[in-house]
C-alpha cells in the first residue's frame, strides 16, 4: 500500500488542541509546542519552506519576500478580522488564497471597547493602583471620573463592530451619532445612532470611538489637527488598529488637557506591515495616569479564541479540496 503524504501546513502560533487535532484530520499542521507562543517570521519561513497552507496571525507579516521562500503555499488562513498585515495583491498574483474571519470577534471586541470606556472614564485603573499601593484608608471624595449615562458616543466606522458598540453604550443611556465613508449620506441612520459629517462626531462627543479598517485614507486619521477640532476633556478609545490615531499627537493632547483620557487596546508598533512604524509604545502615553492600555485583548476569550481556530481550519480545508473558501478575500485562478 503506498501511503498518501498529508500536506503540510505551518501554523504561526500557539492554537488550543482542539484547532489542532482538527487540522489533522486533512493535513499536518506544524505548530507551535508551548502555549502563548508565536513564532518569528524567521522560525515560520523555515518550516515553511514546503508548506501548502499557513494558518496566520495579526503579527505576521505576509509580502513578497514571505511568498517567495513559500514558493508551493495555496492559502493564507488568517485567525483575525483584519488583513492589512497581508499583501493581498501579490498572494493573487501568486495564485494564494487570502482569507479571514469576519464575524467571530465582533461581540468581544464590542466588550472589550466598552470595557476600556468605563475604566477610563470612570478612572478604574487609577483607583486599583491607589488601593494596591496601600493608600486607601477608608471613604474620601476622591478619584471623580465622568458617567457613560447621557454622554455622547461617536463612533467613526459603523460596520458590525461599530454597530454592536452602539447597542451596548445605549444600554447606557448614552446617545450615539456616528461617521462612516462607507456609508452613503443619504443613509442617515443606522438603528436608533445618526451618521453626521466626521468633523461634527469629533466636535461633540464626549467619546470617540474610531472603528476603521487601516488603509492609507485611515492611518493617522486622528492626528494633530483632528484631535484640536475634538470637545476639549473628551476621551478616545482605540480598539481597531494602532495606526488610526497618531500616538505621539495624542500623549501630547494628553498632556495639554485636550484629550481627558486615552484608551488602547492596539498600538502602532504592532502595524507590522509599515517599514516607518515606531517600535515600541511612546513612553509619555505609559507614563499618562489618564491612559488605559490593554495588551491586544479584542478577542482574548477562551472559546472565542478556539473557535476562531476551528473556523480558520475550515476555510484551509476548502482551500486545499478546491473549493473557494467561505471568507476569501481575494480571487485566484483555480
Amino acid at each position: 500500500m503506498v501511503e498518501v503524504t498529508r500536506p503540510r501546513v505551518v501554523v504561526t502560533h500557539w492554537v488550543q488542541p482542539e484547532v489542532t487535532d482538527r487540522l489533522e484530520q486533512f493535513c499536518a499542521p506544524v505548530v507551535p509546542s508551548l502555549e502563548e507562543e508565536v513564532w518569528p517570521r524567521r522560525v515560520v519561513l523555515a518550516r515553511a519552506e514546503s508548506a501548502v497552507g499557513i494558518v496566520s496571525c495579526m503579527a505576521d507579516c505576509v509580502d513578497e519576500a514571505w511568498l517567495a521562500a513559500c514558493p508551493r503555499l495555496r492559502v493564507v488562513s488568517a485567525v483575525a478580522k483584519g488583513h492589512d498585515n497581508i499583501d493581498v495583491a501579490a498572494c493573487t498574483r501568486r495564485g494564494v488564497w487570502v482569507t479571514n474571519l469576519p464575524d467571530l470577534l465582533t461581540a468581544p471586541t464590542a466588550e472589550l471597547v466598552v470595557g476600556l470606556m468605563l475604566a477610563l472614564l470612570r478612572r478604574i485603573t487609577e483607583a486599583g493602583d491607589y488601593v494596591r499601593g496601600g493608600a486607601f484608608t477608608g471613604w474620601r471624595p476622591v478619584f471623580y471620573g465622568t458617567s457613560l449615562q447621557g454622554a455622547t458616543v461617536g463612533i467613526i466606522g459603523m460596520g458590525q463592530l461599530g454597530q454592536a458598540v452602539a447597542r451596548r453604550v445605549r444600554a447606557f443611556d448614552a446617545t450615539v451619532i456616528f461617521y462612516d465613508p462607507a456609508v452613503p449620506p443619504a443613509q442617515s441612520a443606522t438603528g436608533e445612532a445618526a451618521q453626521v459629517p466626521l468633523a461634527e462626531v469629533l466636535a461633540r462627543s464626549d467619546v470617540v470611538v474610531p472603528l476603521v479598517p487601516l488603509t492609507p485614507a485611515t492611518e493617522r486619521m486622528l492626528d494633530a489637527t483632528a484631535l484640536a477640532t475634538m470637545r476639549r476633556g473628551a476621551f478616545l478609545i482605540n480598539a481597531g488598529r494602532g495606526s488610526l490615531v497618531d500616538e505621539d499627537a495624542v500623549a501630547d493632547a494628553l498632556q495639554t488637557g485636550q484629550l481627558g483620557g486615552y484608551a488602547a487596546d492596539v498600538f502602532a508598533f504592532e502595524d507590522w506591515r509599515h517599514p516607518d512604524r515606531p517600535r515600541a509604545i511612546p513612553s509619555r502615553l505609559l507614563a499618562s495616569s489618564r491612559t488605559v492600555l490593554t495588551p491586544h485583548l479584542g478577542s482574548a476569550v477562551a472559546s472565542v479564541r478556539r473557535d476562531m481556530g476551528l473556523a480558520a481550519a475550515e476555510q484551509l480545508r476548502q482551500a486545499l479540496t478546491g473549493t473557494r473558501p467561505d471568507n476569501a478575500v481575494n480571487e485566484v485562478g483555480r
